[in-house]
Formats: C-alpha cells, structure tokens, sequence
C-alpha cells in the first residue's frame, strides 16, 4: 500500500566534521538543531524525525545517519529533507549533484537548504553546481590545512597517535605526553617475556583468554569515566594480531613514531601505510615499557619466526640458525613417518635446489650439545674472569676499527653539507631558468641528476648513521650481555629463552673430512659481542692473564 505524503517523515538532517567544530558555536550540532526545529515548526512540517552524523567529514557518504535516511527515503518512507546549510548534506560535488538531479527527483524528495535558499519545489537554482564546487574547495583547503598542522606537530616530535599504546596514559599535566599505565604495562612485559621464552602470538593471546585478561580495547573501556559496561560483558577476545601489534610497536622503547599512516586523499580517508623511510621516529621521548636489547630480540624473532612442522614440533633454535656459506636459514625437520631419522637441519636453499648449495646437515640432538656446552662455559668464564672477558671484547675494537668511525664521522658530515648545498643549488637554476639563463632542457639535466645525488646522499646518510650508532654502543652491549649472563648460574638444558637472551645467530659450516674424519664447524655468535674465544684449560688462561698485564705494564 502506498504511503501518503501526510505520513512521510521529514529528516531534518545535522552533520558536523571534526574540522567544522574548529569554526566555532555556528556549526555545533544543537544550533543546527535549533535552526530546524524552529523552520519545521513555523512552516508546518509534519513528522519531523532527527538525523544527526557528529564529526564526519562531508567528503564520504557513508555516515550512519545518512545512510539510515538513505535507506528511508528508498523505501518510500521519507518526503522532505531539510539542512541548515547545504553544505551539511556533503562538500563532494558529483555525488551531491546526482543526489540533487536524480536520486531525490526518483524517490520524489524534497529537498530544503534553510540558509542558502534553496528548495527544490521551486526548482534548483542554476548557479548551485558553482556553489557546490565551492564546498568541495571548501573541504580540499581545509584538508591542506590540517595536514599541515599535523605535519608540523609531527616532525616536532608530538605524537599523531589518536589513541595512546596499551601500556600507557596520558599525562594530566600535560595531555601531549605518555606515562606508564603500571596495571597495563605489566601485561605488556609478560607478552615480550612469553614470546622470547618461545611462544607464538597465537599461543601467548590463548594463555592471555585463559587467564581472563581485558584486551586493550576492554581493558581501555574499564578505565573510562564515560563508560558503563558491566565486567560480566567482557569476552577476553585476545587473538594473534593483537599480540603481534604490541610486539611491533616501536614506542614501548620510549620512542616516539610518526608519519606512519596516510589517507589517500581528502575525499578518500582510507588509511595506508607507509613505508618506514617515509616515517619519524624521535628518541627517548616518554618512559619505556621495554627495554631496548629485549625489544630487538623479539623484532628479530619476528623477522625469523617459522611455522611447526607436520609433527606439530618446534625448534629450539627457530630464528638463530643459518647456513654459513649461502646465508640462509637452516629448516628444520621432524619426521613424521620415518621414526629412526632424528630431528635435523638442512640449508633452506638446499632444500629447494640441490644446486644453490650443499645440505649443511646437523641433527638437533647434536647441535644442542655443542651450544650448551659453549654457553656453559662462557658463564663459567665470566663469573670467573669478568674484568678480562671485559678487556678482550674492548680491545677487539682496534686502532683500525677507531680510525675507520672518525673517517665515517667526516663522511657523514661531508654528505650532510652536500644535500644543503644541492638545495642551494637548485635554487639558482631554477632563478636561472626563470630569467632565461639556462634553457628548460638544461635545467631538467641538471634537476634530475642533483634529485639522483640528493637521495643517493640520503641512502648514504642514514647507513653511516647506524653503523656509527651501532659501534658506539658497544660497551653498552658488553654490559647488557654480562647482565644476562650472570642471571643463568648453572645451565643444565638448553631453552628458547636462554637462546633468544644470549645468542644472536649461528653459522653452520657444511661438514668436512680431514685426515680420514668428519669435521663440522659451529659459529655461535652471543648477542653484542660476536664469537666469544676464551682459554680452555688452566695454563692457557695464565697464559693469556700474564700477557694482558705485560701490555698494561709496557704501556
């Protein structure tokens, strides 16, 4: 049955961006709502019903309340729309002009912007495709403006995020600031101490269920003054991308990380990403959660995690183990039907293509009897001669190693004067084009290889930056390295943690015969340090004490 246009809702239809509340009280959603309670009334619209969209942008369509009319006004339910100003109904020209043109005329709307005069039983004014062209530039400037102020406000070092990190709150003082959330950040501890002892993302979110801990979202809602939901709603829905989100972000360090993120323009607000030379990243900026040797650990780990294999077996090793001649990760292998071969590792390479590399095998059994030993008597010669492991490590950082910083230091600076004086330079071709001096074919040649110089320099810089970081470093690592070590006395089975908090990586060698015997070198590279050499019986480490104080004495 046919409705009549008596019984027909009238929409009177509010919307404000989060940028129009920057214009001030005329915008707010109660005076829209004054404005058309008050046209309604004193024109005699009957049926009047709200429909209200606070902060989205008039570029998209797909707000709630508009929708909700939308689909109103397609089943026939709806016969006027009124707006205060048409640029509440949107600021995109091409899907208002079809509103306007065709979806209103079809579903017989009629349309009613109160201070811009318009209303479509009169018929729409011919001049209104100009006015709605003026609202979309409207939009685009606006965009412009506020991307600008966020990119200021990013590369000083505030934050961008809209939400703080779980694990932290803000600071009252001072609401551009982060401090540690201590309920939260010991959940966030527990996750980083869980995936380092072994445990997969999908694993540590089940044990986070189990023990019926809030999500950050749940947990975010528990907190809030605004919020009523009662404990009992709470589902503990933990799941593997959460985790994994914690464990990727960079600002449990104390970092700040900026420009991650983008919209692909000011019509579409889709997010995406962007790549990681795109983004700031400013250091030491508020309290860390973790601290930076741990957070490296498991961003390794991360890079190198491996799924179990058909037995549903883990290595031990998973991400430490590569192949010394081709580089590769080592695969691991736990037979499932052939019970006699044992556990073992192959070349990954290998594995794929016989002629890339040779298989590198070594049995898992094995290989954690010359890694415990190793360990076993690395802390053994630690807790014995901490003050020589000390000087060993110092002083594999040579006259050479020294020489070769300072040049890299003057490298560095020399790129650094380059791209400000390729600016410079830039600018005067570019006057001298302007002014006739140099032709167009001429300045595009010389913009094009200053552009390939510039971000030659750039690449440049950023690599001396981190070799430079990273050397200057190394006592804090021999240091951080000592500390991990003296909390392991006596180490009597090899652990995932252990591995992930002592070693970096391990090489293994293809296995030779020499003299008539099968020889197969193991490289165990300890985190910070490298290779550790060390004495192997009591005469030896005399040996080694006299000629380290011999150097002292001569020096």
């Amino acid at each position: 049955m046919k409705q009549l246009e008596s019984d027909k809702i009238t929409a009177l239809y509010c919307r404000l961006s989060r940028d129009d509340e920057l214009a001030g009280e005329s915008n707010s959603i109660k005076n829209q709502k004054l404005i058309l309670s008050k046209y309604a009334e004193d024109n005699k619209f009957q049926n009047i019903k709200f429909f209200v969209d606070d902060g989205y942008s008039g570029t998209t369509f797909t707000r709630p309340a508009f929708m909700e009319m939308m689909e109103l006004a397609e089943n026939g339910q709806v016969g006027t729309i009124i707006v205060k100003d048409h640029s509440r109904l949107g600021r995109n020209r091409l899907v208002v002009g079809q509103l306007l043109e065709e979806d209103f005329v079809r579903l017989n709307i009629r349309y009613i912007a109160i201070m811009d005069n318009i209303d479509s039983s009169k018929g729409l004014n011919d001049f209104l495709p100009i006015q709605d062209w003026f609202n979309e530039m409207h939009a685009k400037n606006t965009s412009q403006k506020v991307r600008a102020v966020l990119k200021n406000k990013g590369e000083s070092g505030i934050s961008l995020a809209n939400n703080v990190p779980y694990g932290y709150k803000k600071d009252e003082s001072d609401k551009t600031k982060w401090i540690v959330d201590e309920t939260s950040a010991e959940i966030v501890k527990e996750i980083y101490s869980l995936f380092i002892q072994g445990h997969g993302t999908c694993e540590i979110a089940r044990i986070l269920r189990e023990r019926k801990i809030l999500t950050p979202s749940e947990y975010n809602a528990s907190i809030s003054t605004k919020s009523n939901t009662n404990t009992q709603e709470y589902q503990y829905k933990w799941c593997g991308t959460t985790v994994t989100g914690i464990l990727d972000r960079q600002e449990y360090i104390g970092d700040t990380v900026n420009f991650k993120y983008t919209t692909r323009s000011y019509k579409d607000k889709t997010r995406v990403k962007l790549p990681k030379e795109d983004r700031k990243v400013f250091k030491n900026t508020h309290e860390p959660i973790i601290d930076e040797y741990t957070w490296n650990i498991a961003k390794q780990l991360r890079n190198n995690r491996k799924k179990p294999t058909r037995s549903g077996k883990k290595s031990i090793f998973s991400g430490l183990l590569f192949c010394n001649d081709c580089g590769k990760k080592m695969y691991f292998q736990s037979p499932v039907k052939d019970l006699k071969n044992k556990d073992h590792y192959r070349c990954s390479s290998y594995k794929h293509d016989t002629s890339l590399c040779t298989s590198h095998y070594i049995s898992d059994e094995i290989l954690q009897v010359i890694v415990l030993e190793n360990i076993q008597r690395v802390i053994s010669y630690i807790k014995s001669y901490e003050d020589l492991f000390i000087q060993e490590q110092i002083a594999k950082s040579t006259q050479d190693e020294l020489k070769h910083i300072s040049k890299n230091k003057k490298e560095l600076e020399k790129a650094k004067n380059r791209v400000i004086e390729i600016d410079n330079l830039f600018m005067h071709i570019y006057e001298d084009n302007v002014s006739g001096k140099i032709t167009d074919d001429r300045f595009r040649n010389l913009s094009f290889n200053y552009d390939k110089e510039q971000q030659e320099l750039k690449i440049k810089i950023e690599q001396l930056s981190k070799y430079i970081e990273n050397t200057e470093k190394k006592d804090t690592d021999i240091t951080q390295f000592i500390s991990n070590v003296k909390k392991y006395t006596e180490i009597t089975e090899l652990t995932p943690e252990i591995l992930n908090e002592l070693i970096e990586k391990i090489l293994v060698h293809q296995t030779e015969k020499i003299n008539g015997k099968k020889v197969q070198e193991i490289d165990i590279y300890y985190r910070g340090v490298g290779i550790i050499s060390f004495p192997v019986s009591l005469e030896d480490m005399t040996m080694v004490i006299e000629k380290m104080l011999n150097k002292k004495i001569s020096a």
